[in-house]
């Protein structure tokens, strides 16, 4: 577990442990960092505040308390960032847990990490997408808000495709959610109808069933690219389903995935394939799988 970064702005350690705790990969290290970024927002409110005050007549303008008050600034505002603070602090953890694939405890209202899109041609090794077409599905905008919702709209489903697979229904739900955001990101149709498209499988040259186009971010050698591209769209969600299924047995390029019992391979298996050119897919993906979020939803009774 990391070590907290120090409560006072006369440590001279704070600097180093910020530095520290910003490389770390960690629910606490990306709480300390949120919790300064926070600071730092309400330090530069009060200096802000401050200089468009003028009080207490030129006893208090002068550098020696200008220095002093600036100094008391700071610590009030780093004491403000603590505990629960204005809640900026909580909005940053949210959304660097999200980036980073790392569960914080606070992600049951935003999306999961960006999703990547896989292509079920040779293309596939060499891109990686997610949908960003800004639009909810219906489904989404629904029970699919909750993760526990989400799972419970897609747990029989999943449950099929796993035995299909050999592996942990949970395996092929935390797929699901970390390409949609726990639904939140389903692409959808020009109408907003839903696609079923869970796990953002793009429609190939022998692909005859129906498309939608969505913009994504395509990484070519490693940079991130913004395109328009096609995915393949389903009547239903066991329709979708069992594509995602018949996709991981036939093609050879996933062999590893199916029979697998960790979920550390079966993320691994996965990107080995080439479903996804982001270096942290894997690591993404299985944090999502082994985090409390899954796990509190799991332990449902509507399951």
């Amino acid at each position: 577990m990391a070590a907290p970064v120090q409560d006072s702005i006369f440590d001279t350690r704070r600097l180093a442990d910020l530095k520290r705790l910003s490389s770390e990969r960690s629910p606490e290290s990306i709480k300390a960092v949120a919790q300064q970024f926070e600071a730092l927002f309400v330090q530069m409110i009060m200096k802000q505040m401050r200089e468009s005050t003028t009080f207490g007549g030129p006893s208090f303008d002068g550098e020696t308390a200008q220095f002093y008050r600036g100094m008391a600034d700071q610590q009030l505002a780093l004491n403000l960032s603590k505990g629960r603070g204005i809640g900026l602090a909580r909005a940053i953890e949210r959304q660097m847990g999200a980036n980073m694939g790392i569960d914080t405890g606070l992600s049951n209202d935003i999306p999961a990490p960006p999703a990547r899109a896989v292509l079920p041609g040779a293309v596939a090794a060499k891109s990686a997408a997610m949908p960003a077409n800004g639009q909810n599905s219906p489904a989404a905008n629904t029970a699919g808000n909750t993760s526990s919702g989400f799972v419970d709209k897609i747990w029989s489903h999943a449950q099929a495709a796993a035995k299909a697979l050999g592996v942990p229904a949970q395996f092929v739900v935390g797929h699901a959610a970390l390409e949609t955001g726990w639904g939140k990101g389903e692409i959808t149709r020009a109408n907003g109808a839903p696609s079923y498209n869970l796990f953002n499988i793009k429609a190939g040259a022998d692909w005859k069933g129906d498309t939608v186009e969505a913009s994504t971010i395509e990484y070519m050698g490693g940079v991130p690219t913004r395109r328009t591209e096609r995915f393949r769209a389903y009547a239903s969600y066991d329709e979708a389903f069992r594509d995602y299924a018949r996709l991981l047995t036939a093609n050879p390029r996933y062999a590893q995935v199916s029979g697998q019992a960790d979920a550390a391979g079966f993320a691994q298996a996965l990107t080995r394939g080439g479903y996804a050119t982001d270096p942290m897919y894997a690591d993404k993906l299985t944090r999502i799988i082994g985090g409390n979020t899954l796990r509190t939803a799991l332990s449902s009774d509507s399951l």
